[in-house]
């Protein structure tokens, strides 16, 4: 029962990684983006929560298709967070389609993989 819990917690530590480099990269070379030392500080402590899970439990089948979905979600995500405020710095088409379209996937998977464990329960 405890499975999906820790799954869901790498799942969202992938995504905070994925904000946190897109975010990083942002406040060291982009001159729209004030430096903060914010992101540079959650990617160390997400890099470190996610090292210290991967050396202490196993992932489950289709964990790191999922965690990798979820990293590019959080890039992509800033991206379009980054776009909407400063539209001077180009369209926002193509990183909000990519958005959605990793959203409903990962939904699905997820949704599939939650019906394969009530399966093998019963």
């Amino acid at each position: 029962m405890e499975k999906p819990d820790r799954e869901n917690g790498t799942l969202l530590l992938t995504l905070i990684v994925g904000f946190s480099i897109n975010g990083s990269f942002a406040a060291l070379f982009s001159s729209v983006v004030p430096f903060s030392v914010f992101p540079i500080i959650a990617l160390l402590l997400a890099v470190y929560c996610l090292h210290q899970r991967y050396l202490n439990r196993a992932m489950l089948d289709g964990t790191p298709k999922l965690a990798a979905a979820c990293f590019l979600l959080g890039l992509l995500l800033y991206s379009v967070i980054m776009r909407v405020e400063h539209p001077q710095i180009g369209s926002n088409f193509l990183p909000s389609i990519l958005c959605v379209a990793l959203v409903f996937w990962i939904g699905f998977k997820l949704k599939a993989r939650k019906a394969l464990n009530e399966n093998a329960q019963e």
